[in-house]
């Protein structure tokens, strides 16, 4: 076997076995599963399940008694004074009060916890159907009059592409082409925030220790950089392995549950192996690759591993810019100028870019476009990261992570004037 794989050999297996690495396989089923049996177990409970209604109108209270919802039940109750008795002593959970005048029905809830958004809304929802029923009955209209003029308009938006000169309806695959953007994004922030203090850490180990010298010795600076950085990325690879297997086991478990049939019969197999499909992952690959780079090449500027986390914050930094565009600005206006200039900039390309082919906002060749320089970035950083590994690999600046890197810089220029 070359020096070059056993050195990945060492890092890969190292790695693999390692605690942290199971933890990480771990950590998102263990969640799910959490998830899981909180909803099977605790979905149907609720912090507020009894609400006292308090109104100036005996009528509208008993409106409300006998409104039914799964989530919480209506009690009339008689003040507002007696109201506040009762969920003091805990025999309802909040109280509505409400006051109705000449059509207008107005409500303020009272509680002693956090209601949240959906039982605020739900009541919101209540009174307005009340208010309409009021007006109504003021105006003379039959239930079957008001029912004609609540009624909403319909509205339908329609993903379309043209082949062979035929309008064709796209909403399936634009729906799948989204929701994998969305997912690579995500699974590439995390991969990035997780596997650049690993590999920075792995290189930074080794020449906080002073082995390197040893190490070095035996072998050439470019093989044993190459081979730490692919061993760290054959790590990540297994990661994204287990759970793609993961996922066809949970499809054939799940495959007949009614949700995932609805969401497979509008999924043709186009949309699962397209060209866009395959670019949005192109994207998250090489992505995850030039944050390693940029990683390894921060990880060996330092002198020991203690400051390693100072070291890699610029990379940090510049994948949380590219997320926060790309999952905020980026999905709520693919559009917009600063996304278009971002999509193709290397580093937050691979965020910004499969949203905007997922929304249809760019074509494929501009996508092209951006992939391609952000391969050729990512080539030229790793050969560029690999000679300056040479030159700073053995040096020990006491100034820090930016004088340790001018100092690196120097030393390489002077090496090739030399030859």
């Amino acid at each position: 076997m070359s020096k070059l794989g056993i050195i990945i050999k060492d890092v890969y297996k190292k790695n693999v076995k390692s605690a942290a690495f199971v933890i990480m396989i771990l950590a998102p089923f263990f969640i799910m599963g959490i998830f899981y049996l909180a909803q099977y177990f605790f979905g149907d409970m609720s912090d507020i399940s009894k609400i006292g209604v308090v109104a100036n109108q005996p009528t509208v209270s008993q409106q409300f008694e006998q409104v039914e919802t799964d989530d919480y039940t209506f009690t009339p109750v008689t003040s507002e004074e007696e109201a506040q008795k009762q969920m003091e002593d805990e025999k309802i959970d909040a109280y509505l009060l409400l006051e109705s005048d000449e059509g207008n029905v107005a409500g303020k809830l009272y509680s002693t916890s956090s209601l949240g958004t959906s039982t605020e809304l739900g009541i919101q929802q209540i009174l307005n159907q009340m208010q309409s029923g009021v007006r109504a009955a003021n105006l003379s209209l039959t239930t079957e009059q008001v029912q004609e003029v609540m009624a909403p308009a319909t509205f339908e938006a329609v993903k379309v592409n043209f082949e062979n000169g035929k309008m064709e309806s796209d909403q399936g695959d634009a729906s799948v082409q989204m929701i994998l953007s969305f997912l690579t994004t995500i699974i590439m922030f995390i991969f990035i925030m997780t596997y650049s203090s690993i590999i920075s850490q792995e290189i930074a180990s080794e020449k906080g220790t002073r082995i390197m010298e040893v190490l070095l010795s035996s072998m050439k600076a470019k093989t044993h950089y190459y081979g730490k950085l692919f061993g760290i990325l054959l790590v990540a690879l297994t990661q994204l392995a287990i759970y793609g297997v993961a996922l066809i086991v949970a499809y054939q478990q799940f495959k007949d549950m009614p949700l995932v049939n609805s969401f497979l019969n509008n999924v043709s197999i186009k949309s699962l192996l397209g060209k866009n499909i395959l670019i949005i992952v192109g994207f998250m690959l090489v992505g995850i690759f030039i944050y390693a780079v940029l990683s390894a090449l921060c990880g060996s500027l330092v002198n020991k591993a203690e400051d390693t986390a100072k070291a890699i914050q610029p990379v940090m930094y510049l994948s949380m810019i590219g997320y926060m565009l790309g999952l905020i600005l980026g999905a709520a206006d693919p559009t917009n100028v600063i996304i278009k200039v971002a999509s193709y900039i290397p580093f937050v390309s691979s965020y910004c870019m499969p949203l905007r082919l997922a929304s249809n906002t760019v074509h494929f060749s501009g996508a092209m476009v951006s992939l391609a320089v952000l391969l050729v970035t990512t080539i030229l950083l790793t050969l560029f990261s690999a000679q300056l590994y040479k030159s700073n690999v053995l040096v020990y600046s006491e100034g820090g992570t930016f004088s340790a890197l001018k100092q690196s810089l120097s030393i390489m220029r002077n090496e090739k004037r030399k030859k």
